[in-house]
């Protein structure tokens, strides 16, 4: 690595974006993987537990007066606007202080709020917590997307980061699963099982906050921000590591990037990058946070509401079927996430979008005909959501390779609020007012609209996406950093 002084800082050429990009899959890399990815468990607990305990806090003696479609509707919309402005909140100081300092700060956000929500007294209490708890898991996205990327090799970037933001199912598994346990009134008291089920989940964060200390701060951000020393040091530590756990010597890097260090990036020069130089790469990750967030956060927050007003489902069983749909919404990043580095991201992102699309139109139509049953319903979702889950997670690896490293964390809390915000506050509202009617056709056309959203990113994807694979973030998207040849 070479220095120099220029105006607004050194200028140095480097090989640490290539000495990442061409380590060999270690132990090390599961150590990251362990540290940011099992966040994402505690979202999917959270959004799971919160759609399955619906129909018992609605129920005299749970502690709160509130009513169900209250839990679904006024408490996912407000969950899912905390992330909305949590995201923007924190994306930035993410690109401005570092990955590290932030997705510490963010996670202790998280885990402060949904302690409070296990002793919520009132329905203001609540909503308030829930709120907040939609902060921190908001700043999350942003810190954990851009720290995955700027630390996994770029031959395994794509299905490393499909499985960790896929690992949502993990916790909904277990949220769905918990909330059996928790509903069980002959075990715990109705006004005690769903608040051990938030206490839980302040546990875990805790347990992964102690894990997390061990993540190193992201060696890309500290060459950028002028700590070239730093992200040496840490480079060449991961290295050691990975030569003594593989008993030889790495390859020697190809390429090198000349970069003039800057301390921070105006929201002008973010804007202007993303929206005039990026403009077709926007357009792309507007389409598939709009239609992954409207499908997903409606039915997620809602399934079990469907479940017990037309299949008279007990609110205690519903977290059978949910977990049944959330193995197969892992199963789809975990089992498809390779060939999004194999066969490639257009093929890939444009196909899982189109197919849950496809599969969702044929779930409704059978679903208005009153040719399902729970069983076969949360069949058919089961597949629906094996190819959205991949979809979904694409979108989230979309925006976080495809803009410039010093806009990345912001891009990503950009798209994520935009989009979330169009489909995932409006979804959960009127997916509980069509689904609340207990008319069939008001839920089939729940189901027509998210199937529509799905198929039309799917045709943006097709004709947008960016063949990112296997190939370096500085090569995907040169850093506004970086020195012009």
């Amino acid at each position: 690595m070479t220095t120099a002084q220029a105006e607004t800082g050194r200028t140095i050429t480097t090989d640490i974006p290539a000495r990442l990009d061409r380590l060999p899959w270690s132990r090390w890399h599961w150590t990251i993987v362990i540290g940011l990815g099992t966040v994402w468990i505690l979202d999917g607990l959270e959004v799971t537990v919160v759609g399955n305990i619906a129909a018992r806090l609605s129920e005299p003696g749970s502690g709160l007066p509130i009513t169900s479609g209250e839990v679904t509707g006024i408490a996912a919309a407000l969950y899912v606007a905390g992330a909305c402005a949590g995201a923007l909140f924190w994306g930035r100081l993410t690109d401005k202080w570092g990955r590290k300092k932030l997705f510490m700060i963010t996670l202790a956000v998280y885990l402060a709020a949904t302690a409070l929500t296990s002793i919520a007294f009132d329905t203001w209490w609540f909503f308030a917590f829930r709120f907040l708890t939609g902060f921190g898991i908001g700043g999350e996205y942003a810190a954990i997307n851009s720290a995955i990327d700027e630390l996994i090799p770029a031959n395994y970037r794509g299905r490393v980061d499909l499985m960790i933001n896929g690992s949502f199912w993990l916790g909904a598994v277990g949220g769905a699963l918990l909330s059996i346990l928790a509903l069980n009134t002959a075990i715990f008291p109705a006004n005690v099982g769903w608040r051990l089920t938030f206490a839980l989940g302040a546990v875990l964060a805790l347990v992964i906050l102690l894990v997390r200390r061990h993540v190193p701060e992201s060696p890309r951000w500290l060459l950028i921000h002028g700590r070239d020393e730093e992200a040496e040091r840490i480079v060449s530590s991961i290295e050691s590591r990975v030569e003594a756990e593989r008993g030889e010597a790495l390859p020697a890097p190809e390429g090198s990037i000349t970069i003039h260090q800057r301390r921070s990036v105006s929201f002008v020069e973010i804007g202007r990058t993303v929206f005039s130089d990026y403009r077709r790469r926007a357009v792309l990750g507007f389409s598939l946070f709009i239609g992954q967030a409207f499908l997903y956060n409606a039915i997620t927050f809602g399934f079990g509401a469907i479940l017990t007003t037309f299949y008279d489902i007990p609110a205690d069983r519903t977290g059978y079927y949910f977990a049944v749909i959330a193995v197969g919404n892992f199963c789809g990043p975990l089992l498809l996430g390779k060939l999004f580095d194999t066969v490639g991201r257009k093929v890939m992102i444009s196909s899982t979008y189109l197919l849950s699309g496809l599969l969702l139109f044929g779930t409704a139509w059978l679903f208005g005909r009153g040719s399902l049953s729970a069983g076969t319903l949360t069949a058919c979702w089961c597949a629906v959501l094996f190819f959205a889950s991949a979809g979904a997670s694409s979108a989230y690896l979309t925006v976080s390779e495809v803009f410039p490293m010093e806009t990345r964390a912001m891009s990503i809390a950009f798209f994520y609020a935009i989009g979330t915000a169009a489909g995932g506050i409006s979804g959960p509202l009127l997916f509980a007012d069509l689904t609340g009617t207990g008319h069939v056709g008001d839920t089939v056309l729940a189901f027509q609209i998210g199937a529509t959203l799905m198929c039309a990113a799917g045709l943006v994807a097709a004709a947008l996406a960016v063949h990112a694979e296997r190939r370096s973030l500085e090569d995907i998207a040169k850093p506004l950093t970086a020195a012009h040849a």
